[in-house]
């Protein structure tokens, strides 16, 4: 079962830089686990005088109620008075300002907006308050636990986080590796392509061994019509990679965004021609997460329409979620699938990874994966207190569970052949009976993904 909520004065012991590079990149692998983007929640009415007169307190008690209502864990006016205490502390001390008050009178809420009310007074200047109203929400959201998940996004990080969880870099520009025009044919991409290669190739400097990386990866997704197709309309990159190792089909998934379902469904399409696949490999190992919602469609995959993917806790309630998509039939002639996880295989996929588990529909080979069980949502904040930018809190909104219904949070999920062990090679048969499949397995279990 969930630890319940606890919160200590005290608690906060954020060092500066910490707290800088949270506010401004944090969010880029957060993000990227999202489950959904809350709507905007309907403008409540002023609760305290504070909150009327100052819009300051006004900003950080929206947040205060934002928290009460959509934090994964329901905590107490005490517990979210004492921390927004702490934070207040930090944030003055962050300031540079030494004579506020910080008292509390009452541990409570019409406390909290007092006692905001009063630390807003020795903010002399519009910046130094704005400053003080988002640094006080930025430790006070990094401490929530599990601590560092939760963020208060500017306007900025928000189009950055989106950007991430549909795997778009906007910094890069595929063709530019190659050194043709945007939306080149793939002719031309190839004969770039051989001409840089060969250059590059000649050279053996570590400079020339990193540009040949890039160069064959702009040319793996843009030689592709499938993968250019996407990246031509929305600068979208692959995230699935798929390959034939004999009788098996290999699927490296890196992240789960917007297209990798259609990824899934074009690898399943390429390999049907193939004949004697009879196993697959999804390797899920540094994969990062993204949507549970896709979580569930993949799921259905297999499974089919409206049955129990998993579930989500959240405020002592489990709420099940269900497959979406109906099974695939490409699918039946796998029927022996492996899922490989490491360390880093995190979020999302740790969810599918426990789901493919506990259905039989896979067995894992790899380590225990990361233990990153949280589902985070945003929630705008319609206070606000510059012009220039509007805000909203990421919190985590639920937990993820693993196979034996126990938090993935702090846990991960155990593989059945950990390549740890000396005899992982052996135990393979333990949980597989193709050759082909325990061959594939034996290869690259214990090497990087291929992409």
């Amino acid at each position: 079962m969930p630890s319940t909520y606890h919160r200590k004065r005290g608690l906060i012991e954020v060092l500066v830089v910490i707290i800088i590079v949270i506010a401004l990149v944090g969010g880029y692998f957060w993000y990227s686990r999202i489950h959904t983007t809350a709507s905007a929640p309907a403008v409540a009415a002023y609760q305290t005088p504070a909150e009327a007169s100052n819009v300051y307190v006004r900003f950080d008690m929206e947040a205060y109620d934002s928290i009460v209502k959509n934090y994964w864990q329901t905590p107490t006016d005490t517990q979210l008075s004492q921390l927004y205490q702490s934070s207040l502390v930090k944030a003055l001390s962050l300031m540079n300002i030494a004579d506020a008050s910080t008292t509390l009178a009452t541990s409570d809420r019409t406390g909290t907006a007092n006692m905001l009310a009063n630390a807003f007074t020795y903010a002399t200047t519009t910046d130094a308050k704005k400053n003080l109203a988002v640094g006080i929400l930025q430790v006070a959201v990094y401490n929530l636990p599990p601590s560092g998940r939760d963020e208060l996004l500017s306007q900025t990080q928000q189009v950055a986080l989106r950007q991430e969880v549909n795997n778009v870099n906007p910094s890069t520009n595929l063709y530019d590796n190659l050194g043709v025009p945007t939306g080149a044919s793939v002719s031309a991409v190839d004969a770039a392509y051989k001409a840089k290669a060969a250059v590059l190739a000649a050279s053996s400097s570590p400079e020339a061994k990193a540009a040949l990386v890039q160069l064959n990866y702009a040319h793996q997704v843009l030689s592709n019509t499938q993968t250019k197709a996407r990246y031509d309309t929305s600068q979208v990159e692959p995230t699935i990679f798929s390959s034939i190792m004999g009788s098996t089909l290999y699927v490296y998934i890196s992240k789960m965004s917007p297209t990798t379902l259609a990824e899934f469904q074009d690898a399943l399409t390429n390999a049907s021609s193939t004949p004697g696949l009879s196993s697959m490999i999804i390797d899920l190992r540094g994969n990062i997460g993204g949507s549970l919602t896709d979580a569930a469609s993949f799921l259905g995959y297999f499974l089919g329409s409206n049955q129990y993917a998993f579930d989500l806790y959240a405020q002592n309630i489990y709420n099940v979620v269900r497959t979406t998509d109906d099974r695939d039939p490409k699918l039946a002639r796998y029927r022996e699938v492996a899922v490989l996880t490491d360390g880093m295989t995190q979020s999302t996929a740790e969810v599918l990874t426990a789901a493919l588990k506990r259905y039989h529909i896979a067995y894992s080979v790899g380590a225990t994966t990361r233990g990153w069980g949280t589902v985070e949502n945003t929630f705008p904040l319609q206070t606000t207190t510059d012009a220039s930018t509007t805000y909203a809190l990421l919190l985590v909104h639920a937990i993820t569970l693993r196979d034996d219904q126990q938090p993935i949070q702090g846990r991960g999920v155990d593989p059945d052949v950990a390549i740890s062990d000396a005899n992982w090679k052996v135990e393979l048969s333990n949980y597989f009976t193709s050759p082909g499949i325990i061959a594939a397995l034996k290869k690259e279990a214990d090497q990087p993904p291929i992409q």
